[in-house]
């Protein structure tokens, strides 16, 4: 596909086929060398444990263009390790986080044409391992595959950087010793009903309360809750069935080394809202999407303005972005050039 056919403005989070994408297998006890394919069709026996038993993870990251033409990969080591996390999780095979990083360089260079210009958006990678082979028992599978694909991505919600409201599910996203801190596709295939009728209710997305006790913020949607208090603290919910973000992690980081807050990681109860005076959803997707207000059984809860990103957001915003654009200096390790 030719990227000239791609309004760079008007970039959403909808699939399009780029040129190539990375595909490795694993095979009698090890991956092999990997290549990148133009085909973006896998080919799996019908008996994949990913088919029937759901036994498959992915993760999400992005790579950026700076100013000077450059291409910027965002603390792509901490999504390897994630993934080794949720393969652990699920019995497949870890991949290295070397090999993890370079597909991911690959896949950048042979789609370079694919990412944005400075500042219209972002490529965003795919990388997954799924269960594959001949099976049809409930054991971990023979034979796996990981890949990785790109596509150019702009803002998750509609209208980008700017308050939206969401709704309190009567749902659970996960069980409370379940797959909540792996990123597979059950938890969101569990998301998909709430979403949408969330969505049909003219909100952004749902938001999630702990599954043990629905006391407690716990996600938003496909993305972490932070709240910020008048006390300057940030506050994100800590919890066995909370998916460790990455963005959401970086913020953490940025919030007190930068801007000097005070981070807590911990309960955020549903019933005690009114201590934070800004709130907000943060993921690689998402990025920042500042929270305008929460509706719970009925009312809307408005945290700093229903139109106007407040002053804090809008700081960790600026930082965080500035970082992945090469247009803030990055902490050390943070950024992973590609060209």
């Amino acid at each position: 596909m030719s990227n000239e056919s791609i309004n760079w403005d008007k970039l959403g989070f909808d699939y399009i086929k780029t040129d190539k994408r990375y595909l490795s297998v694993w095979r009698n006890g090890e991956w092999d060398k990997g290549t990148l394919t133009e085909d973006n069709v896998l080919h799996i026996s019908e008996g994949s444990t990913a088919l029937h038993y759901g036994q498959q993870c992915f993760e999400g990251l992005k790579a950026y263009r700076c100013k000077d033409g450059s291409i910027n990969l965002f603390r792509p080591d901490q999504n390897a390790a994630r993934m080794q996390r949720s393969c652990a999780r699920l019995l497949m095979p870890h991949v290295p986080t070397d090999v993890f990083i370079e597909a991911c360089k690959q896949v950048v260079k042979a789609n370079e044409k694919f990412v944005p210009p400075h500042g219209k958006g972002a490529l965003y990678l795919r990388p997954f391992v799924i269960g594959t082979g001949d099976n049809i028992g409930v054991r971990t599978a023979p034979e796996f595959i990981f890949s990785v694909f790109a596509i150019p991505v702009g803002s998750y919600f509609k209208g980008g950087m700017k308050p939206h409201n969401f709704q309190i599910s009567s749902f659970d996203r996960a069980a409370p010793q379940g797959t909540g801190a792996a990123k597979v596709g059950g938890n969101y295939a569990a998301s998909l009903q709430p979403g949408a009728e969330a969505k049909k209710a003219n909100f952004a997305d749902a938001i999630y309360l702990d599954p043990l006790t629905h006391t407690k913020i716990e996600e938003v949607g496909s993305a972490n809750f932070f709240g910020i208090t008048a006390n300057n603290e940030f506050v994100t919910p800590k919890s066995a069935s909370v998916l460790p973000g990455i963005t959401r992690l970086s913020l953490m980081e940025l919030a007190q080394s930068r801007l000097g807050l005070k981070v807590i990681e911990g309960d955020v109860e549903i019933s005690n809202l009114d201590r934070f005076i800004e709130a907000g959803a943060c993921g690689t997707a998402a990025v920042i999407t500042p929270i305008g207000g929460i509706e719970y059984n009925g009312k809307l809860h408005v945290f700093h303005d229903l139109e106007k990103v407040g002053p804090v957001t809008q700081k960790l915003y600026d930082e965080l972005t500035g970082i992945q654009s090469g247009d803030v200096e990055a902490p050390a390790g943070w950024i992973v050039k590609v060209a």
